[in-house]
């Protein structure tokens, strides 16, 4: 009856239809946004595998890694290397997010980066160019080190640190193979860090919570807009380890994270270290619409296996530390999207990671854990 003349303005009507409904988190979210939920939730993407940064005071666009056997890897894109031009357009003034854009693409297209070689003085430049064809890039969320830990008795002991950045379709087989391999490495407890972890797939959540548990555990229960009460149960679980565990949250925890968090601490098998979680609780479904965009709409509610609320409330941790040392900035990056990490990545050392606070204050808890089931031999 009213026909709308521009895509915003109908999505400007959409979004207000929507506001009614008095909940936030039920939204239209654009082509672009959803292009970049569906990355994350995918686990991988079109393009050459490279994660750029934004220097905080030139502004310039900074290469901060490139992943394992991605194009951008092949032709020796190091860290530092400095992006100047995408297919001819320069880069001054713009954003990381923006040049992720243009580097996405089909696979099997090709795009041209000129870069400066890290390191290079200003006074002596040293740019190339470099062709690189689009290929579909595997990301894991999750990277892990061996953080070397001496007890107060002088033992020392391995703690393993696993960091899940996020809930994709790969999260759950990428933990198991990584929990595989530091048991393979003799470790003797876990930090399991999920701290700026926004969530992702529900299930993934799910699945990782079974890697750690043992038996038919309620990982979590739901409940309608009906109040009907539905728990969630494992199957004849079987943990891959039953080492002491610490979760690390913060408030940038949310949703999946936050019942991973609940589902391990309510069963008894992890304590929480930190600061109160974000408090996103809802299940949501999502349609996809033709031009691209996408409606989040919730339908139902998540509480924790001992019946408490998330929603709007969060998880509370059972000891609290000091602001975490390694700001979440640190790793602020985009991958031919945002991509956010909150303490470390593979390229870290483990020395980076004892001098979190947080950190240390989940080794004493485990050295107190280790301490009263008696030392390992």
């Amino acid at each position: 009856m009213f026909p709308l003349k521009t895509e915003d303005a109908a999505y400007n009507k959409i979004s207000s239809m929507i506001a009614t409904l008095g909940d936030p988190f039920t939204r239209l979210v654009s082509p672009k946004e959803y292009q970049s939920f569906r990355i994350g939730s995918d686990g991988n993407l079109q393009g050459v595998g490279l994660f750029i940064g934004t220097e905080p005071y030139s502004g310039r666009l900074i290469v901060l890694s490139s992943v394992e056997g991605s194009p951008g890897a092949r032709a020796g894109i190091h860290t530092g290397d400095e992006l100047v031009e995408i297919d001819g357009e320069p880069l001054t003034g713009k954003s990381g997010e923006e040049a992720a854009q243009k580097l996405r693409g089909r696979v099997g297209t090709s795009v041209t980066i000129k870069l400066r070689n890290g390191g290079d003085s200003v006074e002596d430049p040293q740019t190339r160019e470099v062709n690189l064809s689009r290929e579909t890039i595997l990301l894991s969320p999750v990277s892990s080190s061996i953080i070397p830990h001496k007890t107060k008795d002088g033992q020392l002991m391995k703690t393993g640190y696993v960091r899940l950045s996020a809930f994709s379709q790969t999260a759950a087989i990428d933990m198991e193979n990584v929990i595989i391999a530091l048991e393979d490495q003799d470790v003797h407890s876990y930090i399991l860090d999920l701290r700026n972890n926004p969530g992702g797939l529900v299930k993934a959540g799910l699945d990782v919570a079974q890697i750690w548990l043992d038996g038919n555990e309620t990982l979590v229960n739901t409940i309608d807009r009906d109040g009907n009460m539905l728990p969630i149960n494992m199957i004849n679980g079987r943990a891959l380890t039953r080492d002491p565990l610490v979760v690390l949250v913060n408030e940038g925890s949310a949703s999946a994270s936050e019942i991973l968090a609940g589902a391990l601490h309510d069963n008894g098998r992890a304590k929480l270290v930190g600061h109160k979680t974000f408090g996103k609780g809802k299940i949501q479904s999502v349609t996809e619409l033709d031009d691209g965009s996408a409606l989040f709409v919730t339908v139902a509610k998540y509480i924790s296996p001992a019946m408490h609320d998330i929603d709007q409330v969060g998880i509370l941790p059972d000891v609290q530390c000091m602001a975490d040392k390694l700001s979440p900035a640190k790793m602020d990056s985009n991958l031919e999207k945002p991509v956010r990490s909150g303490a470390t990545n593979d390229s870290d050392p483990a020395s980076s990671l004892e001098k979190d606070s947080c950190i240390m204050v989940a080794e004493d808890e485990l050295d107190l854990e280790r301490s009263s089931k008696g030392t390992p031999s």
